[in-house]
């Protein structure tokens, strides 16, 4: 199938969707299953055009194979009665992400992974001219390129890459070699010396020993070490693998070209061992803003921020100000006098401090102001689901008005995520939207009038939504899924507020199956999310949502400790996690079967990394649940603290590290101190690339002391997954982890033969020698 009538297809789906939905048709409705994941459409990295007509977006589908996802910009317009124009594809894909419009909006630049000899290549930046034609690559550095954004007069491209003086010199070599090649292969004449070529030593010649000897240096140079040297505290990342410090990231700048033809070369902005990010081009594109943090391993330290300024000619950077927190995105007011961003403050040391909306004027040694100090409840943040987009979902930044009076962010409160406009004076929120949803990436049209935003709700992945104006009603732009969701029985979550042991009021949503009897008893599933700082909410969930459909109540949680209560509901689990909150969790079951729906011998709990934790913690103090599954858990704290890429180098969670640990807390509140209490049959869900919570720290631990106790246990380990497992693992493992958790529950819970769970299934064991079998 050719580019071209695949683009052709994927739009008649995409219209079609709309088309049935603006016409009420609705096909028979089933339920829901695991494997409808591989037909979900996931929106990510919304992208107004300047003048508000139009939204450049990254559109995320399952590929052919299933082993992964493909990435297509797509354009969709804002103006009433899109459906008979509807959405159209603007680039093949298969990796096209980070859309990012020219000031005059004639232009996008892109990032495209091309393939060469079917294996992919570094991001490059790609052109797509809006008034015709087709996109085309204009980099080509060796480490590749990200992250584009476009001067204020539209004629530069500020991006960042990893490349080095030596990968450019590799290249340079390389491309040497390869053309030298093809003019030997052709006949033609060298310019260049025989021994400019790769191996054409000839013995005959008096100095061949010589030039074998360049041969073979030359060989050596070539070859890129794949051995690991490790000389800091933290040397890998979750999503990264091994961080490679010999190549930070650094600011480039090039010419923006108007051509396939035009030839342009990049340069190097900035230099040095350390990295920049939050890149910002002044009003008048003279200047170029940046944050670093010029320490070499910071993690001793307390987060900390520096603001440099750099001219966009090039030069020395000058260091602006430091800022005693680590900020996120920042974005600059219109006057181009001060920057808004968000950040958490770090003293005193907590386990959790919310995030607020800071501004600071643009001024040597300035210092920030805390816009939201006196608003309770996480700026910036969102509830999150394992939903979002597993590609090119984006990143949140503030955004202010065109007159600079107020500053446009999302929030997290009680479940809900909503867009509000904050003033720039006061910070006092003036909302945007409003009910049971979450607002999870937005962006406007350059003079601020116009928004548009991805919004996702407990029946809906995440489509766009558009405001033209103040006061007004959202219109929905897209209906991603209709085509497949109008099909599906899908249920709201009920919201459930309760007391727990000391009275705090915790929040809960119970996901019922399709159908639901009150005068019937259900099985029930405690699904305990991560963290711990985080929370559940109004967003979709497919693990709910298929459980339910597999006739379980799903009881989700937010216990202290979750995020989008305020600040004391959120830090008191400090050094006590697990504790206070495992009492929460067992209150909210309470509640449930107090209002009896639950069949209480069929009770399960699962839940993800500090929801691991939790259920491994869970089974070590209650005999409950008939069935437990921990998902990429801890068990040890202390082989934790000494193995994860996450530190706690700070009195963040625990008082002192372990091996100073007068009191035993490390102990105390690790799971697998409990192991001996353990009865319950437990599942260990595991990424074998997880570094953010080892196996060897977790599961694998529970695995081996409950085989030897033979207590039901089985491992479920994924290749080549990381922590990230069920929200952007491949399409094939979250379908089988899904697989996997339900089907230990029908085992467990239902009593549905599961032999592939059992060591010997099916099998007997001979007692005359020489016929045993063995597993």
């Amino acid at each position: 199938m050719s580019n071209r009538t695949a683009a052709a297809l994927l739009c008649s789906i995409f219209c079609l969707t709309t088309l049935a939905f603006a016409h009420g048709i609705t096909p028979a409705k089933r339920l829901i299953t695991e494997k409808d994941l591989f037909d979900f459409v996931w929106i990510g990295d919304p992208q107004l055009s300047p003048d508000g007509s139009a939204a450049a977006c990254v559109r995320v589908t399952v590929d052919e194979k299933k082993n992964g996802y493909d990435t297509a910009i797509w354009l969709v317009p804002t103006a009433p009665g899109f459906a008979s124009a509807g959405p159209r594809q603007l680039t093949s894909g298969p990796r096209d992400t980070s859309p990012r419009w020219s000031p005059d909006g004639k232009w996008i630049v892109f990032t495209r992974v091309p393939e060469k000899e079917g294996k992919k290549q570094p991001a490059q930046l790609c052109l797509l001219p809006m008034t015709g034609g087709d996109a085309f690559v204009f980099t080509d550095l060796p480490k590749g390129a990200g992250d584009p954004k476009w001067s204020p007069d539209g004629k530069s491209i500020l991006f960042t890459s990893t490349s080095n003086p030596d990968d450019l010199a590799k290249q340079a070599r390389k491309k040497k070699k390869e053309d030298e090649e093809k003019r030997v292969a052709l006949g033609q004449d060298s310019s260049a010396p025989d021994d400019a070529v790769a191996g054409s030593v000839d013995p005959g010649r008096a100095d061949a020993p010589d030039e074998k000897k360049k041969a073979e240096e030359a060989e050596k140079e070539e070859h890129e070490s794949d051995v690991h040297l490790i000389t800091h505290a933290v040397y890998r990342d979750d999503e990264e693998g091994y961080l490679d410090f010999k190549r930070p990231t650094h600011l480039w700048i090039v010419d923006a070209p108007r051509s396939a033809e035009e030839k342009v070369e990049p340069r190097q902005l900035t230099k040095g061992r350390f990295e920049e990010g939050n890149a910002l081009w002044s009003k008048d594109g003279a200047q170029i803003y940046f944050t670093s943090w010029q320490v070499d391993e910071p993690y001793y330290q307390l987060p900390k921020t520096e603001l440099y300024l750099v001219p966009a000619k090039g030069g020395e950077a000058k260091l602006l100000t430091a800022i005693p927190m680590g900020i996120r995105t920042m974005a600059l007011n219109p006057d181009g006098k001060r920057v808004a961003f968000i950040a958490a403050v770090n003293e005193p040391v907590n386990s959790y401090t919310q995030p607020d909306l800071w501004t600071m004027d643009l001024a040597p040694n300035a210092k920030p102001a805390n816009l939201t100090a006196g608003f309770d409840f996480d700026a910036g943040d969102s509830v999150f689901g394992d939903n979002a987009p597993p590609r090119a979902a984006g990143r949140v930044a503030p955004v202010w008005s065109a007159d600079g009076k107020s500053i446009l962010e999302i929030y997290n409160k009680e479940g809900r995520t909503q867009l509000a406009a904050f003033d720039a004076e006061n910070g006092r929120p003036n909302d945007l939207t409003h009910g049971n949803h979450a607002v999870t990436r937005f962006s406007t049209s350059s003079d601020g009038g116009k928004i548009v935003f991805l919004l996702s709700t407990p029946t809906r992945i995440g489509d766009l939504f558009f405001l033209d104006q103040p006061g007004a009603e959202p219109r929905q732009l897209t209906h991603a899924n209709d085509l497949l969701f109008n099909q599906l029985n899908l249920t709201e979550p009920e919201e459930i507020w309760y007391q727990s042991f000391d009275g705090q009021r915790v929040q809960t949503w119970a996901q019922k199956p399709p159908g639901f009897n009150p005068a019937k008893k259900y099985p029930l599933i405690l699904d305990i999310h991560g963290g711990p700082h985080a929370a559940y909410g109004y967003v979709f969930e497919h693990e709910f949502q298929w459980m339910a459909a597999k006739g379980y109540v799903v009881l989700y949680p937010n216990p202290r400790g979750s995020t989008g209560y305020g600040q004391e509901f959120g830090n008191i689990i400090q050094y006590r996690y697990p504790g206070d909150d495992f009492k929460d969790l067992m209150a909210a079951v309470d509640e449930i079967v107090r209002r009896g729906w639950i069949d209480e011998t069929k009770m399960g709990v699962t839940g993800g990394s500090g929801g691991g934790l939790l259920t491994n913690w869970v089974v070590g103090h209650t005999d409950r649940f008939a069935a437990a599954v921990a998902q990429r858990d801890i068990a040890s704290w202390a082989d934790w603290w000494y193995t994860a890429d996450f530190t706690l180098f700070q009195a963040n969670w625990f008082k002192s590290p372990p091996f100073a640990d007068e009191t035993g807390d490390f102990m105390a509140r690790s799971p697998i101190t409990y192991i001996n209490k353990v009865k319950t049959p437990l599942m260990l869900v595991l990424g074998e690339e997880d570094t953010r919570t080892p196996p060897e720290a977790g599961g694998e631990q529970m695995f081996r002391a409950l085989k030897f106790r033979k207590i039901p246990t089985v491992m479920v380990k994924f290749p080549r997954e990381t922590h990230e497992l069920s929200r952007s693992g491949e399409p094939w493992h979250r379908v089988e982890r899904l697989e996997h958790i339900v089907g230990w529950f029908d085992h467990w819970l239902k009593g549905e033969p599961k032999p592939e769970y059992e060591v010997a299934p099916n099998e007997k064991v001979s007692s005359k020698p020489g016929n045993a079998k063995h597993p």
